[in-house]
């Protein structure tokens, strides 16, 4: 056995004090009775003048010196040795995502985590060992397996937050594969918890431990944001701007609308608007906005509340250019009068292909094989590439199922009472996708091949009653919108806090040079390739980026509703049945003392029990 506080000896000298009080006579009070008779013991006692007595068989006695000594070993804090443990390897994920710099901790939630982990350090046996994960936007390896302590501590200490939503599924899997076949693992998780379910990792028994932060959901954000032409006014920009109340109160903040052009560095106030949102609401407000110059429209909100990182959010916004559209068709006038009723729509026709379709910004082919395939964009209806799928067969009368109206060629678009004479079917390929469902196959597939994106329609319109339902103007118009090579870039324009940004290049560079949101710049490295990737978005803002001739503005926000509830959760949910429950304290010492206070306890209780029962 061995103690923590061996001096904790020194009070067993009032061991003896005990003892010497037991031997000490007692000072008797003369006292004048009318009988001895019921006093003879007394007055025996009395006969000896001696300051000391004979010491006699006590068992309260016995009592007190054996609640001394439990009480003095206590003290001691004993503690037994024991076989070396196997080494122990701890696996800390501190979580980066926005939700992270929310200040309902002081100093802010990151920070919190931050400290909790560098205890753990300081808690390590020289064999034990630690790897130091941040799941940021990507998931870095801060520190590899290692003892070192001061190297951990470093490790912690070059951690930093980022703008990005939770991405723990990546960092989990890395952690898996470090503790996997080994017993003595451990994964600590420092997070509020703000993740999706991680319903893949249901079955596979890891080892973790949930340290939880954050303390309220007090949080008004920004999380959604759209610029399109008004359809009201063609001369104005239509914004549009959802935000979120996550907390259970009512909040209120001013909405601030700004306008940069491109061209300047001023930032103009366009408009104020008054907002209060109740509690776990929404409010989706319309701005509309006029605009002479490409540039950037900013949404601001000027509210106090716990997260910043979704208090504001840009987009870029270009003037609309016409749309040069060429149709391949044989004579097909409800098609021609859709494509031209759809606003910015230069339409040319032909009977035929034969230059690829330069000079247009897509191709419609209506039942027509051209002599030279679209190397652009473009929408087909009942005409094949065998390039583009496989297995076509010709099906009758086939019956729609199902479609997908979250995709933006089906916005607003359904095919309900839509009835099909004939259309061919095709498996869909790995490039594409099904929007349109029969039983036996899709009907219409869309995706991207290679940098073309291409919208196979199975069926011939006028083989149908597609064009007498409202659906078929709104589809024409979506397919304009999505295949329109201006707004896909638009699209690329903005892109989720932590993503890469991608630039497509007509001529190689061997560098470029990016200005971040705090006004810093950076410098790129180019191998010359035809597309530049530029992944340090991890702050939202707007970025400038300029690589040769070519200069883009882009723009990295949050956006994410699930990032904005900044609410900590109590457990991790790992599919429908596992749970993972917070735990803030976990215990890695056991020590004798409490046991033997609790037996010295149980002493004092039967010491007073005996004295009571003798004096009754």
């Amino acid at each position: 056995m061995n103690f923590l506080a061996p001096l904790a000896f020194a009070f067993a000298a009032s061991i003896p004090i005990v003892i010497v009080f037991y031997l000490l006579k007692r000072n008797r009070v003369v006292k004048l009775v009318s009988s001895t008779l019921l006093w003879q013991k007394f007055l025996a006692d009395t006969q000896a003048s001696a300051p000391f007595q004979r010491l006699r068989k006590n068992w309260l006695l016995y009592l007190q010196i054996l609640l001394l000594a439990l009480a003095v070993l206590a003290l001691t804090r004993p503690f037994f040795k024991t076989t070396a443990k196997p080494a122990q390897l701890r696996v800390v994920i501190l979580d980066g995502s926005a939700s992270m710099e929310a200040t309902d901790e002081s100093p802010s939630r990151f920070e919190k985590a931050r400290a909790e982990a560098l205890k753990w350090v300081d808690s390590l046996e020289p064999t034990d060992q630690m790897v130091v994960l941040l799941a940021g936007a990507n998931t870095e390896v801060k520190q590899s397996a290692t003892s070192d302590k001061a190297a951990l501590r470093r490790a912690l200490e070059k951690c930093q937050p980022s703008d990005s939503p939770t991405r723990l599924v990546p960092a989990l899997k890395m952690a898996e594969s470090l503790v996997r076949d080994r017993h003595s693992a451990e994964i600590h998780l420092f997070s509020d918890g703000a993740v999706p379910e991680l319903a893949e990792f249901e079955n596979k028994a890891l080892p973790i431990v949930y340290h939880k932060v954050g303390q309220r959901a007090k949080n008004l954000g920004i999380t959604a944001l759209d610029v399109r032409a008004n359809p009201e006014d063609a001369t104005q920009r239509a914004v549009y701007v959802n935000v979120a109340n996550v907390s259970s109160n009512t909040l209120s903040a001013d909405l601030e609308l700004y306008f940069q052009a491109n061209d300047s560095d001023a930032r103009n106030l366009l408009e104020t608007r008054p907002l209060t949102v109740p509690g776990q609401q929404t409010a989706p407000q319309v701005f509309k906005a006029s605009q002479a110059k490409d540039g950037v429209f900013t949404l601001h909100l000027t509210g106090k509340d716990d997260l910043v990182a979704d208090n504001e959010a840009s987009i870029v916004s270009l003037l609309p250019k016409p749309v040069n559209v060429l149709l391949v068709t044989r004579g097909n006038r409800l098609l021609e009068k859709a494509l031209r009723a759809v606003a910015n729509v230069n339409l040319a026709v032909a009977t035929d292909l034969t230059d690829a379709g330069a000079g247009f910004d897509f191709v419609v082919l209506d039942g027509v094989i051209p002599t030279e395939w679209p190397r652009g964009n473009v929408l087909a209806f009942r005409t094949v590439n065998t390039n583009w799928v496989e297995d076509v067969r010709a099906v009758d009368a086939p019956v729609i199922v199902d479609w997908k109206s979250t995709h933006p060629l089906l916005r607003y678009a359904g095919f309900d009472n839509v009835q099909i004479v004939q259309s061919l079917t095709a498996r869909a390929p790995t490039w594409a996708i099904s929007i349109l469902e029969a039983p036996q196959a899709p009907l219409i597939l869309a995706g991207e091949l290679g940098r073309q994106r291409i919208v196979w329609v199975g069926f011939d319109p006028l083989e149908s009653n597609w064009p007498l339902r409202v659906s078929f103007p709104i589809f024409i118009a979506n397919a304009v919108d999505w295949l329109n090579p201006a707004n896909a870039k638009n699209s690329q324009l903005l892109v989720q806090a932590g993503d890469p940004f991608r630039l497509a290049l007509t001529e190689p560079v061997k560098s470029a040079a990016v200005k971040l949101p705090d006004g810093k710049s950076v410098t790129l490295n180019h191998d010359g390739a035809n597309e530049l990737v530029f992944g340090d978005t991890a702050r939202q803002g707007v970025y400038h980026l300029r690589a040769g001739t070519n200069e883009v503005t882009f723009c990295a926000n949050l956006l994410d509703s699930a990032e904005s509830n900044i609410r900590p959760r109590d457990e991790l949910k790992f599919g429908e049945y596992t749970r993972i429950t917070a735990t803030t304290v976990q215990r890695t010492n056991m020590e004798l003392w409490r046991t033997l206070a609790a037996i010295g306890l149980v002493v004092l209780l039967f010491e007073w029990w005996w004295y009571h029962r003798r004096t009754v």
